[in-house]
């Protein structure tokens, strides 16, 4: 438990830093911007090619893992649409408020189960938290978009073929691709020397931009569904996660990672779509704040309970 801390510590650390550096304006929010651009496009598309580009994925249990993903995510999409259906839609307003909780238990932010999984598991740990995009991120982009066209207020309606170029264009998708490509033809020496030292500069930045992108102002107005939108991922998707681990008989790095990546905040992105597709955009960005915040403190127990099973 220790040494979960003590790696994780830091990530949080950095966090804070960039909340810090974003409320005192000595970063000018232009450069936040700015940040978030280069660590999306460039930093983190290339750390993951450099990681997939010679992962022995030989060792890796992929069938296994992506099950395990994938029905965790349907599994929880199928219980939120179950409990608006029944319950939810009683409540004035639902329908944005319930997509920005569905997105919020759902969505999971790529940069920081990196952050965490790499300190603690190595190359083998960072491969399959690659796995794990190239799975999670057009999935969830489809199954989001889908949610935010029924439930959200808006008179603007995503054409599928926009929807699908998206995903397609997806720089961290391309990545994976890229990074599955070389580790299949190979990859020289210098080429791979170059791309670890673009990458390498990736996740600090990233977790800066994570604490820039945090608002309390605005979680009073929504205390009850702010709860619910918080425990609901950080409680309980891990817990489906680990009851699929179980049930398909995944185990060791793979299981953890896979817990891992149900256990971390929801994806920042999920604000923007909610703005744009008329989900509740205020609760969003409260959720997305103190999800954050919250896992502090859930995501080493997670973690110490991955390990003790």
């Amino acid at each position: 438990m220790i040494t979960t801390l003590n790696a994780i510590a830091p990530i949080f650390l950095i966090i804070a830093t960039g909340y810090l550096l974003f409320k005192t304006r000595i970063v000018d929010e232009s450069v936040w911007s700015a940040i978030e651009h280069i660590c999306f496009y460039l930093l983190f598309p290339f750390l993951i090619i450099r990681t997939l580009s010679r992962a022995n994925l030989g060792s890796v249990p992929v069938f296994d893992f992506m099950a395990v993903i994938v029905v965790a995510i349907l599994g929880m999409s199928a219980l939120l649409i179950l409990i608006q259906a029944f319950i939810w839609k009683r409540f004035p307003q639902s329908g944005p408020s319930f997509s920005s909780i569905f997105q919020g238990a759902t969505r999971f932010h790529g940069f920081v189960a990196i952050a965490v999984i790499g300190p603690l598991y190595g190359d083998d740990g960072v491969t399959l938290a690659a796995l794990a995009l190239a799975i999670m991120v057009p999935l969830l982009n489809v199954i989001s978009v889908v949610v935010l066209s029924v439930y959200g207020h808006s008179d603007t309606r995503p054409q599928v073929i926009a929807v699908a170029k998206k995903i397609v264009t997806n720089p961290l998708i391309i990545a994976c691709i890229v990074g599955l490509l070389l580790n299949w033809l190979g990859v020289p020496d210098v080429l791979f020397d170059a791309i670890d030292i673009i990458g390498a500069g990736g996740l600090g930045l990233a977790l800066l931009a994570v604490g820039a992108g945090m608002n309390f102002g605005q979680a009073a107005q929504h205390k009850m569904l702010l709860t619910v939108g918080v425990l609901t991922r950080l409680i309980g998707m891990p817990a489906i996660v680990i009851a699929m681990s179980w049930l398909v008989g995944l185990d060791g790095t793979a299981r953890t990672v896979a817990i891992i990546a149900g256990a971390v905040p929801t994806a920042a992105s999920a604000y923007v779509m909610a703005r744009k597709m008329g989900g509740n955009a205020e609760l969003m960005s409260s959720i997305v704040t103190f999800q954050v915040f919250v896992a502090f403190f859930t995501l080493p127990l997670f973690i110490y309970i991955a390990e003790q099973l």
